[in-house]
Formats: C-alpha cells, sequence, structure tokens
C-alpha cells in the first residue's frame, strides 16, 4: 500500500464479503498500473462522459461555466451537487467533457455499495457504462458506517495526489421529494473530504432530470416530452478560515453546511432563469 492510502479492504475486511473485497481491490489497482489507468481515463472521456452527453443534448442547458478557472489536469478538483436524480453528476462532468475542460482527469463517484459492489452485475455496470467512475464504495447499513470514513479518507487521499475529478453530493442521499429547490441536511463526510484534500470545490445546481427511468429520460431527449434540464455552475467556493482549523465533526458539518448554501443559491438563480423561460 501507498504511504498513508487507506485500505478499505483490510481494514474493513471482517465487514465485507468476499466478493466486496474482490471487487474493491481491482478498482484499486487500476490506479497503480499507469497503462490500465490511462485506458480508463480515455474511456470516461471518450465513451463514458459522450453517450450521457448525447442522450441529453436537446433538453440540457449551462449557465455560470465561465465562472470556472482553466482546469489544470495535474490538479484535483472536487464538484458539490444537489440530489435530485441517479445522474445529476454525470451529465454535468459530461457537459465539462464536451466543453474541454476536464483533459486527462480521472472521474470518480462515490456509490453505494448495495448492487454496485455486492453483486457481479454490479460490477459489470460500473466497468461498462462508468468505466468504474462509481468509486469509492459508500455503505448504508448501520453496522457499516464506520467504512464510510476509509471510504472518504481514500477519495481525499487520491484528490490529495492530483489528476482527480471527483463528484459528491452533501445530502448523501437522493432527495425525493416534490419541491427541487428544498434540500435534505447536509452530511459531514463531503466536509472531512474538503478539510483533509483541500482540494478547490466547484459547486453546480441542477434541475430538470428524471429521479428515475432513464430510458424515459432518454426518450424525452428526442421525442419533444422532455422537460428543460437546466445546469447552473458557481464559481469554486471560498471557506474562510474553516480549512485553517483542526478538523472535527463540528468543522466538517460547518464546511458542508457552505457547501449547500452555495448550492442554494445556484438553485435560486436556476428558479429564476427557468421562470423568465416559462414567462412568468
Amino acid at each position: 500500500m501507498e504511504s498513508g492510502r487507506p485500505d478499505l479492504v483490510e481494514r474493513g475486511k471482517k465487514k465485507l464479503s468476499r466478493l466486496e473485497q474482490l471487487q474493491i481491490r481491482a478498482i484499486r489497482k487500476s490506479f497503480d498500473s499507469l497503462p490500465v489507468d490511462r485506458a480508463i481515463r480515455w474511456c470516461q472521456r471518450m465513451l463514458g462522459a459522450r453517450w450521457i452527453t448525447l442522450v441529453t443534448s436537446n433538453l440540457r442547458e449551462v449557465h455560470g461555466l465561465e465562472r470556472l478557472p482553466p482546469l489544470d489536469p495535474k490538479n484535483s478538483y472536487l464538484c458539490v451537487s444537489n440530489h435530485r436524480s441517479f445522474f445529476d453528476l454525470y451529465v454535468t462532468t459530461g457537459h465539462m467533457v464536451a466543453a474541454g475542460m476536464l483533459d486527462r482527469h480521472r472521474i470518480l463517484f462515490p456509490v453505494r455499495s448495495e448492487f454496485f459492489y455486492d453483486t457481479p452485475l454490479g460490477f459489470f455496470v460500473n466497468g461498462t457504462m462508468s468505466f468504474f467512475a462509481m468509486y469509492p464504495p459508500i455503505f448504508r447499513e448501520r453496522s457499516r458506517m464506520t467504512l464510510n470514513v476509509l471510504s472518504l479518507d481514500e477519495l481525499a487521499w487520491m484528490l490529495k495526489k492530483g489528476g482527480m475529478w471527483a463528484g459528491i453530493h452533501p445530502e448523501g442521499t437522493r432527495n425525493k421529494g416534490d419541491d427541487p429547490y428544498g434540500f435534505l441536511p447536509a452530511q459531514s463526510g463531503v466536509g472531512r473530504v474538503i478539510h483533509r484534500s483541500r482540494t478547490p470545490v466547484v459547486p453546480v445546481f441542477t434541475n430538470g432530470l428524471l429521479q428515475e427511468n432513464l430510458p424515459h429520460q432518454i426518450r424525452s431527449n428526442w421525442d419533444g416530452t422532455g422537460r428543460r434540464v437546466i445546469i447552473v455552475f458557481g464559481k469554486p467556493i471560498d471557506f474562510g478560515d474553516l480549512l485553517d482549523r483542526p478538523g472535527s465533526p463540528r468543522v466538517y458539518k460547518a464546511i458542508a453546511d457552505k457547501t449547500l448554501e452555495v448550492i442554494a443559491e445556484l438553485g435560486a438563480e436556476e428558479r429564476s432563469i427557468r421562470e423568465r423561460q416559462q414567462g412568468r
């Protein structure tokens, strides 16, 4: 193991099934082989990002991209977004790839372990649809919540290493409520990642994607029935002196709350854009 890199499998093997251990190790090793890592980065940009961009091409509308500085491929960046559908971060990142802003970054989106890590089919879907962007796993069971600290610390470690574009939802889980401008409470995990990695944080608000039903979302892109998908980017978040304070649950929660506060401001901007388009 590289110095300082958390080892989720070794430290969590008593709580991980053999299949979960095998799948996590396989993806971890893909970072260690330069040819494999380069191939995955190419596939994520040239194949994975392109299909999601194509199937939202007639619906997608993007604002605020000019607020972002040039993204150095040697540096890492963390994108924080509201969470209304399974595809928020995929559509956001796909557009950035199409705009030439993510040149050689490896793309990472922490994902629930259920299905994607405890079944062979999940591993297949992860590989063929995202080229293993869905990493590291996040565990929902109360008995395995302690594993999430290891997962998030590995994400922070990889961000510090450089060359990564990661996306994470401060709310932790999808907001299934009727109000797209409402939010679940921010979870401190995102604050932990930001504090430990000191990575520039790019906020974004997305509205219009279906919460579920990918086939219908794709059809609506082509048959004229789709709702506009409006994406609003903000400038990188200024956390003031929060990052200079010693790490603690209180500091991590304050950082997470700040991300959600900025996302909410972008949500208000998106609402104004949508209402102007509807002639209100």
